[in-house]
């Protein structure tokens, strides 16, 4: 009687891998429903408005509602007339962008005006610019120059085509090392790891199979995010599609090595959920998924760009949004890689299996 036919140990475990994702419902809202839903409120809240003009608080008494007619004039500002108290609740809360004052009773043309605001606001610096402009130009100052607006909407400069190349990379990230960390702490602590270790299977089969099966959860991960960006916000993939497959497959396998390294050695979930958090931390915090890494002191910049998750988001974002090919974006690339081998192999060195 002929022997069955013996499976290579790491297609068997790779599969094993990809059913237990799949028998969890949880994970998957995680991976796939929650960054949408992420995707859509921040879409939402960030999305393309109408010009919004300053909201002018101009205070009750001393003729200060002489003020309210050449601010309105100019149809640039929104005008409220208040008493001073309900005023400066107003500006603290940002119902308000700026305070104007009568310096002296007497007309607005014979005395000064004083303009209260939150100078760290970027609205509260617009709020007194365009105001004041107002005024001055109401009260007949004459324009030197004579000034045309053109207004043009880039492809690819909206807030939402910003976040959706920073969602995929956390959601990479995310997925990569809390999905491959707690299964391989689970694992251990259950002595599994222990049984696996006693087979004719090499130990590098079981940590590759992890690697693996993240590459094929990654396609529906990544084309989930870009297919709801153009659906429901008609974000658009600028550049090459291969090239975006490719930057993305490296990130999920960059990932993936991180989570195993931060997996080696604990034996509790506790434990590797501190250092995924110590980890995972200052990237979301300063890679850019969010917000641009530039508003950090420049000094940072050289220490952001040097982090796996600002490379990933960096590539993704060069491809999708401006265009560029895949070899204009080799740093990024070579970080990423760079971190994907040394994680890898560290994690092989260090690897605790029992």
């Amino acid at each position: 009687m002929a022997e069955p036919k013996r499976k290579h140990p790491l297609l068997e475990l790779t599969k094993a891998r990809m059913l237990e994702f799949v028998r969890e419902p949880e994970a998957l809202f995680w991976v796939f429903a929650f960054p949408v839903l992420l995707a859509l409120a921040l879409g939402v809240a960030f999305r393309e408005r109408p010009e919004q003009r300053p909201h002018i608080a101009v205070l009750e008494g001393d003729d200060g509602v002489g003020l309210v007619d050449p601010l309105s004039s100019s149809h640039a500002v929104d005008v409220s007339v208040m008493p001073e108290p309900e005023a400066r609740r107003a500006l603290r809360t940002g119902k308000v962008d700026a305070i104007v004052r009568l310096q002296k009773p007497g007309g607005v043309a014979k005395e000064g005006v004083t303009f209260i605001y939150d100078a760290s606001r970027p609205e509260g610096r617009a709020g007194k610019t365009t105001a004041e402009d107002a005024l001055q130009r109401a009260l007949g100052r004459p324009d030197v120059a004579a000034v045309e607006e053109e207004t043009v909407t880039q492809p690819g400069a909206r807030y939402i085509d910003f976040l959706i190349p920073g969602l995929i990379g956390l959601n990479l990230m995310g997925s990569g090392m809390w999905g491959l960390g707690f299964t391989v702490v689970q694992a251990r602590n259950r002595k599994l790891l222990k049984r696996l270790a006693a087979t004719p299977m090499k130990r590098w089969h079981y940590l590759l199979s992890f690697m693996l099966s993240r590459l094929f959860f990654l396609v529906l991960e990544v084309g989930a995010l870009v297919a709801f960006g153009w659906l429901v916000f008609g974000v658009r993939v600028t550049g090459s599609w291969l090239g975006l497959a490719l930057v993305s497959v490296l990130g999920g396998i960059t990932f993936a090595g991180l989570g195993l390294l931060v997996a080696a050695r604990p034996r509790s979930v506790e434990v590797v959920s501190g250092w995924m958090n110590f980890v995972m931390l200052p990237m979301w915090l300063m890679s850019g998924s969010f917000f641009s890494y530039e508003r950090f002191p420049a000094a940072m910049h050289p220490f952001i760009r040097a982090l796996p998750l600002t490379a990933l988001n960096d590539a993704l974002r060069a491809i999708m949004n401006d265009g560029l090919p895949l070899w204009a974006v080799w740093q990024p690339v070579a970080v990423m890689a760079a971190w994907a081998v040394v994680s890898f192999v560290a994690a092989l060195k260090l690897f605790r299996w029992q």
